[in-house]
């Protein structure tokens, strides 16, 4: 192999070492039930609800093929898809259709890719667990 190759190849082969992520947030991403997990870290599980009231959600959290973590105030949701969701994607935006105020068991959302807006695919939502954190006295 001619020397020209032998560096250019021993380049791109550091450029890739460089560029890959190894660090332990991306490994614990990877798996996604320590990735739920470290978002509920300190909350205790409260009785599963039907539904959670959408003007008072203030933001939430996609874990990739696993959940959805919805928060309103101080306390989390936890919606697991019964099925479909494989789909879920941690960079997806979620598009979600209602009749009314509340986001219930058995609504639809649909599934957008963040770069191109393009739709992927949809999940049926299951049952809303909350999870607070204790107070301490």
């Amino acid at each position: 192999m001619p020397k020209i190759f032998q560096l250019l190849f021993g380049a791109a082969a550091l450029a890739l070492a460089v560029i890959t992520p190894t660090s332990p947030a991306t490994a614990a991403r990877a798996d996604p039930d320590a990735e739920l997990q470290k978002l509920l870290d300190g909350h205790v599980a409260g009785k599963p609800v039907e539904c959670i009231s959408l003007p008072n959600v203030t933001g939430n959290t996609i874990v990739t093929g696993r959940a959805i973590v919805y928060r309103v105030g101080t306390r989390l949701y936890v919606n697991v898809p019964p099925e479909g969701a494989q789909q879920l994607r941690r960079d997806d935006i979620i598009v979600s259709r209602t009749f009314g105020t509340n986001l219930c068991r058995r609504d639809i959302i649909r599934l957008l890719d963040r770069t191109s807006t393009i739709p992927h695919g949809f999940v049926a939502l299951g049952q809303f667990v909350p999870y607070t954190k204790p107070r301490s006295d």
